[in-house]
C-alpha cells in the first residue's frame, strides 16, 4: 500500500514531534515537518502532500498566510489549534476540519480517516473562501459548507428554510426542495445560525423566520407552515419567542 503524504506544519518542534509519534502508530502515512510558514510553502513544492495539518500562530506568519500563498489547494486540510472561539466559527462554517490543542489521539485518528476518505472532494479552495468571508465580515456570513457521507455543499444562509434535529444529526431543509443530512448536533447550528436571524421553535427545530409563511395556533404551542409546504411545531416554552418575532416583523 503506497502511504500518504502528510505535511505538519507547526513552529513548536515538541508539538510536531508528539504529532508525528502519534501518526507513526496510526500506519500508512508518510510526514514531513515544517517550522513555519515559509518553510511550509517550500515543503509544500517538494513533497506535494495529500493532507496538510496547519498550525494557526507561527512566529513567521499564520496559518492562513500560508494558505493564501500556497498555489493549486488539492490537499485535505486539518488545523491544529489552540482555543480561538472566532477562527473556531469560521471553520464550523466552512466545514474545514480542525483539532484543539492539545491534540487527542484519537481525535487525530478520526481527523485523518476523514481526510482519507474525502481526498476525492476538490472542494478546498470553496471552503477556504468562505473561512476567509467569516473571519474577515463584520456581519454573518451570507453562505455556509454542508458535507453529508458523500457530498460537500455551498449552501446560501437565505436558502436555508428550516433544520431539524435528528439525534446527533441535523437534516437541513433547503431551497429548492433539498434535504441534507448532516453529522453535527442541532446545538451546532444554532450557535452560528442565531446571528442571522434564525430562532429555536422547539428542541428539534431551528427556523429561518424570513421563511415563516403562516403561524396556525389551533395546538398547544401552534404550527409554523413555511415555504414549500413544511410545517414545524411551535414548543409551548417557545410560542413567546415566535410571537415576539412575528410582532417585531410586522412593525
Amino acid at each position: 500500500m503506497i502511504p500518504i503524504k502528510i505535511l505538519l506544519i507547526d513552529d513548536d518542534e515538541a508539538v510536531r514531534a508528539t504529532l508525528k509519534s502519534m501518526i507513526a502508530s496510526f500506519g500508512h502515512y508518510l510526514v514531513t515537518e515544517a517550522t513555519g510558514v515559509v518553510d511550509g510553502l517550500n515543503k509544500y513544492e517538494e513533497f506535494a502532500p495529500q493532507i496538510i495539518i496547519l498550525d494557526i500562530e507561527m512566529g513567521d506568519g499564520t496559518g492562513f498566510d500560508f494558505l493564501i500563498q500556497v498555489p493549486n489547494r488539492n490537499f485535505q486540510l486539518i488545523f491544529s489549534t489552540a482555543f480561538n472561539h472566532f477562527a473556531i466559527k469560521a471553520f464550523k462554517y466552512s466545514a474545514i476540519d480542525y483539532l484543539l490543542k492539545p491534540v487527542d489521539a484519537f481525535e487525530l485518528q478520526n481527523s485523518l480517516q476523514k481526510a482519507v476518505t474525502n481526498m476525492h472532494h476538490k472542494t478546498l479552495q470553496q471552503q477556504f473562501e468562505i473561512m476567509l468571508q467569516q473571519l474577515s465580515a463584520t456581519q454573518t456570513s451570507k453562505q455556509i459548507v454542508l458535507k453529508d457521507l458523500d457530498k460537500t455543499y455551498l449552501v446560501n444562509i437565505k436558502d436555508i428554510i428550516y433544520c431539524m434535529a435528528e439525534g446527533a444529526y441535523t437534516k437541513f431543509f433547503v431551497i429548492p426542495k433539498q434535504t441534507i443530512l448532516v453529522s453535527h448536533n442541532l446545538r451546532s447550528y444554532e450557535e452560528l445560525l442565531e446571528p442571522a436571524g434564525f430562532i429555536r421553535t422547539h428542541n428539534a427545530y431551528l427556523v429561518n423566520p424570513d421563511c415563516i409563511k403562516v403561524y396556525d395556533r389551533k395546538t398547544d404551542g401552534g404550527i409554523l407552515v413555511m415555504e414549500e409546504g413544511h410545517n414545524v411545531l411551535v414548543s409551548q416554552r417557545k410560542k413567546e419567542v415566535v410571537l415576539d418575532f412575528l410582532e417585531k416583523k410586522r412593525l
